[in-house]
């Protein structure tokens, strides 16, 4: 798995992981084809029992239940905590089938949505990603953790102002945050159509600085970080590490979507621990 290396309190835990370390072969697999690929996704036509696995081995790396999603490239947030009795640990309330989704071995039901936030302990946030933009987000006092799914859509949506916001909701009017930018498709892989370009510059003309044009008449390279980076800043958000990635040109550690049209998916992870 790949820790971040950012600026968060330390009862944050985060990780991203690889397409290895797993069970999964084929399309699923590592790079060419070996086996032991940890491919996380349910829905892209992997061995159920495959990802089951891959899903119970994470959850026993990562120190606790994971809080999964129905991604739809929106921009509604999960309150994981809502719902839950005060006062009784993570582990006791999932154990007694009132996770609302949460995973723990048997691929339950999750809830539709594209990010999710926690202030209680032992709750593991995560979205799944193959070229899209994970976002995790803490409040700089270590009291709340977020977690966004960011593909081009939801970002020019607002998923990531969003996700601040609700933090916000839950803290306080000038609670501060920092976010870290997992593995995605970098701008040199990123070729869009005029329609991705408006989507963000209609919306902010400084997302223009954004693109450049690619050498197709009409096509345009997205730096979907830069762009993230922007709309986080419009949230007071200005402490943003991470996004020197790209999970196209780096077949070793990352699955992609664009690179192979079929494959597994990765995980972006965010904790409070202690």
């Amino acid at each position: 798995m790949i820790v971040p290396d950012w600026r968060a309190p330390d009862r944050v835990a985060a990780f991203a992981t690889t397409r290895c370390g797993g069970v999964s072969t084929g399309v699923f697999g590592c790079e060419g084809g070996a086996p032991g690929g940890l491919n996380l996704g349910d829905h892209v036509g992997d061995d159920p029992e495959a990802v089951r696995e891959n899903r119970t081995r994470l959850a026993a790396a990562v120190g606790g239940p994971i809080q999964w999603l129905r991604q739809v490239h929106g921009v509604t947030v999960h309150d994981a905590d809502a719902g839950m009795p005060p006062g009784r640990p993570a582990q006791a309330v999932f154990a007694a089938g009132k996770g609302g989704g949460v995973d723990r071995g048997d691929n339950v039901d999750p809830p539709t949505a594209d990010a999710a936030i926690t202030a209680r302990v032992g709750v593991v946030l995560a979205v799944m990603t193959a070229d899209c933009l994970p976002i995790l987000f803490a409040d700089t006092r270590g009291r709340m953790v977020g977690v966004a799914h960011a593909g081009w859509r939801g970002l020019a949506a607002g998923v990531a102002e969003a996700t601040v916001d609700a933090m916000r909701a839950r803290l306080d009017a000038d609670a501060g945050f920092v976010a870290w930018l997992g593995p995605a498709i970098g701008p040199a892989a990123f070729e869009v159509g005029a329609e991705v370009r408006e989507a963000f510059c209609d919306h902010d003309p400084a997302a223009d600085d954004a693109f450049v044009a690619a050498a197709q008449a009409g096509k345009w390279r997205a730096d979907l970080y830069r762009l993230a980076r922007q709309r986080l800043a419009s949230r007071g958000v200005f402490d943003v590490s991470g996004g020197n990635r790209c999970s196209v040109t780096e077949v070793r550690d990352f699955y992609s979507h664009r690179r192979d049209r079929r494959g597994g998916r990765m995980a972006s992870l965010i904790r409070l621990i202690g």
